[in-house]
Formats: structure tokens, C-alpha cells, sequence
């Protein structure tokens, strides 16, 4: 059989680290082909090599039956091969056809032809159904909209083989929904696609092939018809996977966290969180469901220091935290799990040890006398790794250079070994792959059952369901009932998400 893209024995090393160990990928036409692996697999790098951003120290790459040498993305396309990135590669204050034109932009006679270009982009948006305004500036659409600015890019270069490299990471569930119907357009346009995710349900739902990769080794790849979630993810993780979450029944015990009245704006002065009430006992995990942009961000920011509330208490174990700043609450107990690890979980330059050490480094016998000892802090770095699975080549490996369920793992790491009164976890399986997904929540529930309180923020559905004790439902800056876990389920809670009520009769927790 002929295969659009044959990739046979790739190899491809970094210092310290075979990312991929003679790797085989075949995608037929017209296919929807799933590379499936863990977080720090070898996938993004094997689709690199495709698109012509690393060399393959070994391996050859076919298009269409013809052995190729792909040595820069500008051959990649060439070749109709396009990639959209799961970091996309747009300039802010540029428009949409701005971004999609730039290195390839139609000349009238010494000027560009914007007019024209827009008039094209407008035609391929319509052609797929990507709904795309080819005049907005990209600072000002939806990171959906955004996603499909770098589809169209990739379509105006004649794209005929797409790889999507995680494309659902930063989505919300309709936009999932919307580009799940945009790349089934593209396939029947005669399109083939490589989609790069760890996400089970996507690929049971939208591939035809799945092949899977695990710690930079090709397992096999797999009719997804004939395939399920369990059978996937234990090729994946090499090993049965759990996909519900282990944990007896809470023991609850004092309030840790109580808030009152807790007022906060954003940052243009509107009330996000309304004369907000809630309370987090000891020995339990309360999860906060709701839609995302009803406040759950700006009550997580008021909570850790990071942003001022405008008014309302917040207290822990009964001291008055309200309104300090960050390492203030840090150290009254309180450990926070961030929503965007990049911008506010880790340092990118500092190496993962010193990531690792950034709540403590300055703290007895890290610090002696305003001086750092480097050898304690990194033995210290060194054993969390370990226990945590933390894998990377070396704790001097620049935290950049880790997949996501590294770099989420030694967040963890280092917020959970304090101690802490009061884990704060907002998203803190986002992005990440089913194995990782289990570890995060196996270490939640054993925090709780050490006596801590969890707040959970998610707005995963199945993750707040099983992983919670009871479910706070937050709508409009407002907590509007909170319920048992175990008493309720999906449309009960979409319906309290929306604004609805539950039915008479019916008691809260």
C-alpha cells in the first residue's frame, strides 16, 4: 500500500535523552491517523522531525511513495505538509490575515495585497466552516478562534497533510465539539490529519488509526474501531489503568478555609466573585464546578495573594490571611496548585531543581546566613523527583525543556511536600495524559486523608465528580448550592452551572 506519509526507523537524540527510538509512523489518505503517548512520550518531537524543525539522527521520511529530506519547515510545505502547534505562532497586535500571509504575502505590484489576501482567507474559512473574521486582530478573539487563524495558515500554504499537536489542550467543550466538526470538513475535502493528543475519548470519537508511542518507542498501531479506552491507555502506559478515582469515604473535621462575603473585580473593574461564602473542612476535597469566566480564576488569585479582593474574609484555621501577599499565605499553609503552570507555576530559565525549591530555598538549611547551598537544595530537588516521577535527564535540566506532566508533577511536588494546611488545586490535570491524570489525583486524595483540606477547582466535569467530596456550584461570582458528590451527577450539576435550580425536595450538604 502506498501511505501520504511514511516515516520508517526514525531515531532522534538530545543530550541525555533518545526522544525517539526507531519510530514508525504510516498515515493513509483521507485518514484521521491519532499518535497516542504519555506526557514526554516522544510525539511532538517525532512530528518535528516531519515538519522539518529537528534532523533525525537516523530513519527515512516518505511523501506520497517518494523519499524526501526534510530540512526546514519551508520544505514541510512545500511538501503540503502543515502543523498546527499547540503554542500557537501568531503575532498579537497583527490581524488575522496578517498572520496568515506573513512570509507569503500577494504583491500588487510593490505593495502587498491585503485586500485580496483577505478576500482568500474569508473563501478558505467558508470552504471548512472555521467561521473565521480574517480582519480581527488576534489579542482580541477567543483562543479557539485563534487555533483556527493557524489552521487557515496552514490551508493558504496548500496544506494537504495536517498535524494537530494537541489541539483540545486550551479549549473549552464546544470549541472541542466545533473542531472535532472542522477536521471531519477537512477530511472530506480530501484533507489527511496526524493528531497528536493523549486525550482516550477524542480518539475514540474522531480517528481511524491510532499509533502509539511510549517512552520514545513505537508499541503499535491500532484500528480505533476495534479499540477502547482501557485497551489504549494501557498500551500507552504499560499497564492497567484506573479510571476511577480510589478513595474511602472523607472524615471532615474543623474548617480549615472559611470566606466570607468575598468580593473581587477583574481587571476591568467588574464584580467576577459577588459576596462569595465557602468553607473547606479538614479530611475533605470540595470541588468547584462551573462554567469557565464565572469567577472561578479571581477567587483562586484572592485566595493564594495574588490578587487584592475588593472586600469580604478570608481565614485559615481560624488567622485572618485576607489580603496578604503571596508568601505570606504560603507560609500561614497555604499551597497552591496553578492553572497555567507556565505563567504562574514555574520559573521556564531556572533549571527544575531550583523550580523545585522556589517555596523553601530560603529557608533553614537551604539559606545559612543569606548564602544558598546549592548541594542541599538540589539532594533535596533530587528526592522529590524520585518520589513524584519526575522525568527528566537531570535536576539541571531547564524546566522549559519538560513535558507538561513533568512540569505539573514537580509543581506538586513542591506544593505538597510542605505540608500545607490547605491545598489550593486549580486544573491540575490540565493537558495532561490518563497515567499522570491517576498520580495527580491518587496524591489529592492521599492529602485529604493525612487531614488537609482540598479545594478543587476543575472545570472538568468527570474530574470534579469523582475526585470531590462535596461540589460547591459557582455562577455569576456566586456559590449557588453545594451537593454530595456521591448524590448527584452530570445534569444535575449543568443545570445548577447554568443558573437553574435543583429540584424541591432535594437537600444540600
Amino acid at each position: 500500500m502506498e501511505y501520504v506519509i511514511e516515516m520508517n526507523g526514525i531515531r532522534k537524540e538530545f543530550p541525555g535523552i533518545v526522544a525517539n527510538d526507531n519510530i514508525t509512523l504510516q498515515v493513509k489518505q483521507g485518514e484521521i491517523h491519532a499518535l497516542l503517548g504519555e506526557n514526554g512520550a516522544g510525539k511532538s518531537t517525532l512530528m518535528n522531525v516531519l515538519f522539518g524543525l529537528y534532523q533525525p539522527e537516523k530513519g527515512e521520511i516518505k511523501v506520497r511513495g517518494e523519499k524526501v529530506n526534510v530540512t526546514d519547515p519551508n520544505v514541510a510545505n512545500r511538501l503540503g505538509i502543515g502543523m498546527v502547534h499547540q503554542h500557537f505562532m501568531l503575532v498579537q497586535k497583527f490581524t488575522v490575515t496578517e498572520n496568515i500571509i506573513l512570509g507569503s504575502e500577494p504583491k500588487k505590484g510593490m505593495s502587498i495585497d491585503i485586500r485580496k489576501a483577505a478576500q482568500d482567507v474569508a473563501e478558505i474559512s467558508d470552504r471548512y466552516g472555521l467561521r473565521v473574521d480574517p480582519n480581527s486582530k488576534i489579542e482580541d478573539i477567543s483562543v479557539g478562534m485563534q487555533q483556527r487563524a493557524e489552521i487557515l495558515k496552514t490551508l493558504y500554504r496548500g496544506a494537504n497533510i495536517l498535524i494537530f499537536d494537541e489541539p483540545t489542550a486550551a479549549l473549552t467543550p464546544q470549541e472541542i465539539k466545533e473542531l472535532i466538526q472542522i477536521m471531519r470538513n477537512l477530511i472530506n475535502e480530501g484533507k489527511s490529519i496526524i493528531l497528536i493528543t493523549h486525550k482516550l475519548k477524542e480518539i475514540l470519537e474522531v480517528a481511524d488509526r491510532c499509533t502509539v508511542i511510549r517512552r520514545g518507542k513505537g508499541i503499535g498501531t491500532v484500528d480505533v474501531s476495534e479499540s477502547d479506552q482501557t485497551s489504549l491507555a494501557e498500551m500507552m502506559v504499560g499497564r492497567e489503568i484506573s479510571f476511577e478515582v480510589e478513595k474511602g469515604p472523607p472524615k471532615p473535621g474543623e474548617a480549615i478555609l472559611s470566606v466570607k462575603g468575598l468580593t473581587v473585580e477583574d481587571v476591568r473593574g467588574i464584580d467576577m466573585v459577588d459576596q462569595l461564602d465557602l468553607e473547606v473542612r479538614s479530611g475533605e476535597i470540595l470541588g468547584i464546578a462551573g462554567v469557565d469566566g464565572n469567577g472561578q480564576t479571581e477567587l483562586v488569585e484572592a485566595l493564594t495573594g495574588l490578587r487584592e479582593a475588593k472586600s469580604g474574609t478570608v481565614t485559615l484555621s481560624g488567622e485572618d490571611i485576607s489580603g496578604k501577599k503571596p508568601r505570606k499565605v504560603t507560609e500561614a499553609g497555604v499551597s497552591h496548585i496553578p492553572s497555567d503552570r507556565h505563567k504562574h507555576g514555574l520559573v521556564l530559565e531556572f533549571t527544575i531543581g531550583e523550580n523545585m525549591m522556589l517555596q523553601t530555598y530560603y529557608q533553614k538549611p537551604y539559606t545559612r546566613n543569606g548564602i544558598l547551598d546549592y548541594g542541599k537544595m538540589y539532594k533535596k530537588a533530587e528526592e522529590l523527583m524520585e518520589e513524584y516521577d519526575v522525568r527528566t535527564p537531570s535536576s539541571m535540566t531547564l524546566a522549559r525543556s519538560l513535558s507538561g506532566g513533568n512540569q505539573q508533577k514537580a509543581i506538586i511536588a513542591r506544593e505538597v511536600d510542605r505540608s500545607p494546611k490547605l491545598i489550593i488545586a486549580a486544573q491540575p490535570t490540565r493537558g495532561l495524559d490518563v497515567g499522570a491524570i491517576e498520580f495527580i489525583h491518587k496524591k489529592l486524595v492521599e492529602e485529604r486523608d493525612k487531614g488537609r483540606g482540598v479545594l478543587l477547582v476543575s472545570l472538568e466535569m468527570d474530574e470534579v465528580l469523582n475526585v470531590s467530596d462535596r461540589i460547591a456550584v459557582i455562577y455569576e461570582g456566586k456559590i449557588v448550592d453545594i451537593v454530595d458528590a456521591k448524590e448527584t451527577n452530570e445534569n444535575e450539576l449543568g443545570l445548577l452551572m447554568a443558573g437553574g435550580k435543583r429540584e424541591a425536595g432535594e437537600t444540600s450538604t
